[in-house]
Order: C-alpha cells, then sequence, then structure tokens
C-alpha cells in the first residue's frame, strides 16, 4: 500500500471510529454539567454555608456564669471562718437595631451567594455551548478536509491512469501528489483539532462525559434577536453578576448601619449570689459598656470605603457590560449577513464551478490545473460558511449569558 493510501485509510477509520462512539446533544451534554461539575457542587456548598450564617445571625448570645470559692479568714475576734463562695450571671442584651442588622447582613451574604450560584451556572453553560459548537465545527472541518481528501486521491488515481498510458505529461501526476499531500496535511490538522475541541469540551461538563464521544446536532440558522435598547434594558435587569454586584452593594450598605450601630452603649444584665459562714448576699444589676475612648470612627470609614468602591465597580461594570453586547449584536450581525451570502451564493457557485471544471477536465477541455482551482475555491468558500456559522452560535452564546437566558440549545 502507498503511503499517500495509507494515510487516507488511517483518517477513515479514526471517523469511522468517532461515529461508532456515544453521541451526545446539547441538552444532555449541559444536564451532565450541572450534575457532575465539580465547580457546580462548589457553589452549592457555599450557598449553605451562607444559608448557615443566616441561622449564626439570628442565634442569642449564650449566657456567662462566674463561679467562685475560697476560705474566710477572720481578722477580729468573734468572727465565724470558713468557706465562702460566689456565683455570678451574667446574659448580655442584643439591642433591636443591632440584631436586625446583623441578620439583615447574613440575608444579603446569602442572596449574593445564590447569586453567584446563578452566575457560574450561566458561565458554565455559556461554556459548554462554546465547546460544543466548537466541537461541531471541528468535526465540520475534519469531516470536509476528509472529502476533499478522498476527491483529490480519486484525481491522483486518474491522473497515473493518464501519465501510464501517454495522455497527460508526468508533470500533472507529481502536481496531484502534491495536493493530496497537503490535503492530507489538512485533514490531519482538523482531525488533531477536533480532539482538541472534545477534550476542552469535556473538561467543561465534567468525569461523568467518557474519553470517546461524539456531538449530535449542527449548526441551525438563529431566530432573529430583539432591537439593541431591549436587549440592553434586559441585561441591565437580569444579568446575574449585576445583580451580584448590587446586593453586594446592599450588604456593604448595611454594614456601614451596622458599624454605626455598634457606638451605642452595650448592655448585659448581672446576677450575683455570694455567701460566707455569716451572710448570703443576692444582687442584680445592669452592666454597661461606655464608647468613651473607641467610638468605632475606624470600621465605620473602612465600611464606608468599600460601600463606595463597590459602588464604582458596580458602575464601571455595567458599562463594560453593555458594551460587550454591542460588540456581541454587531458581531451577530456581521456574522448572519456572511452565513445568508455563503449560502445562498458563494459556496453554490463555487461548487457549480468545481463540477464545470471537473467535466471539463474528463474531457479534456481544461488542464488539471484548472480543476485543482476550482476544488481550492470550493474549500476555501466551505470553511468560511463554517466559520461564520460558528461565529454566529458564538455570537448567540454571548448575548444569552449578558442577557441571563442560557437555557435552551439550538438542536432539534
Amino acid at each position: 500500500m502507498k503511503p499517500i493510501t495509507l494515510i487516507t485509510a488511517v483518517c477513515l477509520a479514526v471517523a469511522c471510529s468517532q461515529a461508532s462512539a456515544q453521541s451526545y446533544t446539547l441538552d444532555q451534554l449541559l444536564s451532565l454539567a450541572l450534575q457532575g461539575n465539580r465547580g457546580v457542587a462548589a457553589s452549592a456548598a457555599q450557598v449553605e454555608a451562607a444559608r448557615a450564617g443566616v441561622t449564626s445571625a439570628g442565634a442569642y448570645p449564650n449566657p456567662e456564669i462566674e463561679y467562685t470559692a475560697g476560705r474566710v479568714g477572720a481578722r477580729v475576734p468573734g468572727v465565724m471562718t470558713g468557706n465562702g463562695q460566689t456565683i455570678s450571671l451574667t446574659q448580655r442584651v442584643d439591642l433591636p437595631n443591632q440584631r436586625y442588622l446583623r441578620q439583615e447582613m447574613a440575608r444579603r451574604t446569602l442572596d449574593v451567594s445564590t447569586a453567584g450560584q446563578t452566575q457560574f451556572a450561566a458561565e458554565l453553560i455559556a461554556k459548554v455551548k462554546h465547546g460544543y459548537y466548537e466541537t461541531l465545527r471541528r468535526e465540520a472541518e475534519f469531516q470536509a478536509a476528509l472529502e476533499d481528501m478522498q476527491l483529490t486521491q480519486q484525481l491522483y488515481d486518474r491522473a497515473q491512469v493518464r501519465v501510464e498510458v501517454g495522455e497527460a505529461p508526468k508533470y500533472e501526476s507529481i502536481r496531484v501528489a502534491a495536493e493530496l499531500l497537503n490535503a492530507q496535511k489538512n485533514s490531519q490538522s482538523t482531525l488533531l483539532r477536533a480532539n482538541q475541541a472534545k477534550s476542552t469540551l469535556r473538561q467543561y461538563v465534567g468525569r461523568d462525559l467518557p474519553p470517546t464521544f461524539s456531538v449530535a446536532g449542527k449548526m441551525n440558522e438563529i431566530p432573529p434577536l430583539a432591537p439593541l435598547e431591549q436587549l440592553r434594558q434586559q441585561m441591565l435587569d437580569k444579568n446575574p453578576e449585576l445583580r451580584q454586584s448590587r446586593l453586594q452593594l446592599q450588604r456593604a450598605g448595611i454594614a456601614v448601619d451596622y458599624q454605626r450601630s455598634l457606638r451605642m452603649p452595650s448592655l448585659a444584665l448581672r446576677a450575683t449570689s455570694s455567701s460566707d459562714p455569716e451572710n448570703r448576699n443576692t444582687q442584680f444589676g445592669v452592666v454597661m459598656s461606655v464608647p468613651l475612648w473607641d467610638q468605632n470612627r475606624g470600621p465605620i470609614n473602612e465600611a464606608s470605603a468599600n460601600a463606595m468602591r463597590l459602588r464604582y465597580e458596580l458602575e464601571a461594570r455595567e458599562f463594560e457590560l453593555a458594551q460587550h453586547l454591542d460588540t456581541a449584536y454587531q458581531q451577530y450581525q456581521i456574522a448572519a449577513s456572511q452565513v445568508e451570502a455563503l449560502e445562498s451564493g458563494i459556496v453554490r457557485q463555487a461548487e457549480s464551478a468545481l463540477r464545470v471544471a471537473e467535466a471539463a477536465y474528463r474531457y479534456g477541455e481544461r488542464g488539471i490545473i484548472d480543476y485543482l482551482d476550482a476544488q481550492r475555491v470550493l474549500r476555501v468558500a466551505r470553511n468560511d460558511l463554517i466559520a461564520a456559522q460558528f461565529d454566529l452560535q458564538i455570537a448567540v452564546i454571548e448575548i444569552e449569558r449578558l442577557l441571563a437566558n442560557p437555557t435552551t440549545g439550538n438542536t432539534p
């Protein structure tokens, strides 16, 4: 077997093995990712930790019990001696305002963690979709390269026969052999890129996805989007990252109020019972901490500065995401126009030109160069169509991520 034919057979065997692997749709991949990805489990654990923080914030302070005992000695004659002991109970009292603010901070922390979980899920879904369509693109490029290699192989065999019978010069077979080597190189490169895309997709989905698999579906047409202004308003209202930032800003504002409330005197109720060989005393009182020297200015200023920082970061992020949405929308329009132009005209014309060149070459009206040129034009047009379809899907995925609408795929 010639080396050229051997490489072709290897690529065909790889294509057959991929076709026999278990196939997954986009919805199945998303389900596996949301169930088996360790990052999803970590974000869920963070939410549970924040929920436990709400319970901790609502807990009442524990009482403090103090017990002391010792020997009572006489300093003057006639006083009884013996053992003495003192028992005291101190219960710190939560001020209603402080308790409410502490619980509100814990509830806002839970909301922030929940929003972070939603954001992580949205990012993960966008990554899985990106990997899915990247795999579809690379597999489509591999299939196109494989078809091109098979066609060139047939052309090479035909050129060999024509050279052997004297109908064509030796240069013709040499030229086709060089083109076949280039087609083989492209097939191998596209196969490696397809395997790399699958590896990246499995990294996003998790270990539940087997090492050998295939993806089912195709890059379908995308329905028209709403006007840009409507999408921008929807993004500002529902984007999980912005929602998380707003919740963090609310929590920071509550933290400022909580630090200011700590300037108020703290109270504790105290009961004491002491006894000695002659007497037993029982006392009740109030313990007050007076903020005379430390008025909590440092923590108040720190909390205020943190709230200001979060406000500025939120405004900056709103502007950045709006620019991302504009860019994705423009990319969507560009890719949609390219797909329409390639599907409706360029690819069809390239296919017609190849058929004409093939017929002309078969009947001796055109040389091998014209046929190879027509084949190269079709190859470029077909790859441009695959790339434009992929760019269109990526633009839609980015818009869905920004709009917090990453729920479904576009596969049947």
